[in-house]
């Protein structure tokens, strides 16, 4: 039975929301994987950063999936092969761990794009697109935690800790996959096929210089996108992964026997404050400035100096304290980050044009943070913990030093213009012109 229309885009959250869960079970499994095998730390946390090997093709070919073959078979087909890769990932043997891993990221790449499209689209005209991203923001959220934390209490109370986990994961997406079965299709074809159908006919979208498709990249090409998100991209995702990867099993002797529901409440402890914090990146957001980037990249900073104490001095209550401060910075910088992508992003992309987004692309730079932990293991032989911490406190600062130099640079032309020049200033006085901004892609 099809879900009602004021419903209807409840299972879409469920399918985000269940990818999500998906990427995240690792956290808790790897503090089980490292208990009851021989793998190294290196090779757990290459385990976990080969999602993004698969993440980063998924999120820049999601849209363009959804728009060809649209948003229903799309999200589904993703969901079947997370299922799959969370079968693969109860195979108790390192090839099987790599390849679920990848196929995971892939899985949930396509859902983070095609799913938050049809949520939205199904939310309806009378929903404000304010709220439908809203509501996109918390289904992930909420996957993102609920996967850490699932994982951690079945593979702490209940037989099979590295199986059970994993087909429980499965068995969501079984479940979602039925409870979409009955959703309509959003694709938006029928509005692309008269536009096309206009230009053919040598109407108004047909004439020289007009109905050009938007550039769905124009944001990244833009000097602001390089010189004040870009900076602060990779502190998104680093944040949270040295939150709830990386400082966990530093005190790991610390919960003896608990391990793993540690790790599963600091995961979603991390995220929870994540999602709380990105209301107030908005709060904070200033068209004038970086005000809300700024504030987000030294929260970022004082989250990883308080891990480094943490580390230095193996204390539980640190660890949960810096896990507060650094999912507040996750939030924070990933909101701000979104904000100025939205600016720097003049009109909205055309449904005939294929190809990645401003927003997909923005989310592969914020992804590589995914990388944290990889390269903190392969540096950990030559230096202590607190002291790679402090070391990516050090790279931080020097990003917020050019991101504020930068803070008020580089406007998006018809936002907020930078000062007139003497020349501008005398050429309105006289002829009573618009004020002149610099071109978009102007350094």
């Amino acid at each position: 039975m099809p879900p009602s229309r004021t419903a209807r885009w409840l299972p879409a959250a469920a399918a985000v929301a269940v990818a999500a869960w998906g990427a995240n079970q690792f956290t808790a499994l790897a503090t089980v994987y490292r208990a009851r095998t021989d793998w190294s730390a290196l090779s757990l946390a290459a385990m976990f950063s080969v999602y993004l090997v698969g993440l980063v093709p998924g999120l820049l070919l999601g849209g363009p999936a959804a728009d060809r073959y649209g948003r229903r078979r799309t999200v589904r087909g993703a969901l079947g092969l997370s299922a799959a890769a969370s079968v693969v990932l109860a195979l108790p043997d390192e090839p099987s761990v790599y390849a679920a891993r990848l196929a995971t990221g892939f899985a949930a790449g396509l859902v983070f794009l095609a799913g938050t499209a049809w949520l939205r689209e199904l939310s309806g005209p009378a929903v404000p697109p304010e709220r439908a991203a809203r509501r996109a923001m918390y289904a992930t959220g909420t996957g993102f935690a609920a996967g850490a934390l699932a994982s951690g209490v079945l593979a702490e109370w209940l037989p099979g800790p590295t199986v059970l986990p994993a087909l429980a994961h499965a068995l969501g997406c079984l479940l979602v996959l039925r409870a979409t079965r009955g959703l309509p299709e959003t694709k938006p074809e029928a509005r692309a096929g008269v536009r096309a159908g206009t230009r053919a006919a040598g109407g108004p979208e047909s004439a020289p210089g007009r109905g050009t498709p938007p550039h769905r990249t124009a944001a990244v090409r833009h000097p602001r996108f390089r010189y004040v998100v870009l900076p602060a991209s990779p502190a998104v995702l680093g944040a949270a992964t040295v939150a709830y990867v990386v400082l966990p099993p530093l005190v790991a002797d610390r919960v003896p026997g608990y391990a793993p529901l540690f790790s599963g409440l600091v995961a979603a402890l991390t995220l929870a404050t994540g999602v709380v914090a990105q209301p107030f990146a908005a709060r904070l957001d200033d068209a004038d400035s970086a005000r809300a980037t700024l504030t987000a990249m030294a929260t970022v900073i004082a989250g990883l100096l308080l891990g480094a104490v943490a580390a230095a001095r193996d204390s539980v209550g640190l660890v949960v304290a810096a896990a507060v401060v650094l999912g507040t910075g996750y939030g924070l910088t990933l909101g701000a980050g979104l904000h100025e992508v939205e600016r720097l992003t003049r009109h909205a992309p055309d449904p005939r044009a294929s190809g990645p987004t401003s927003a997909s692309l923005y989310q592969s730079t914020t992804s590589s943070g995914f990388l944290t932990p990889l390269l903190l293991a392969g540096t950990a032989g030559h230096a202590s913990y607190p002291a790679l911490l402090a070391g990516m406190a050090a790279v931080g600062l020097l990003c917020l030093a050019v991101t504020a130099a930068h803070s008020r640079r580089h406007l998006p032309a018809g936002e907020h213009p930078e000062p007139p020049t003497r020349e501008d200033a005398s050429v309105q006085s006289v002829a009573s012109t618009p004020p002149r901004s610099r071109p978009p892609w102007a350094e």
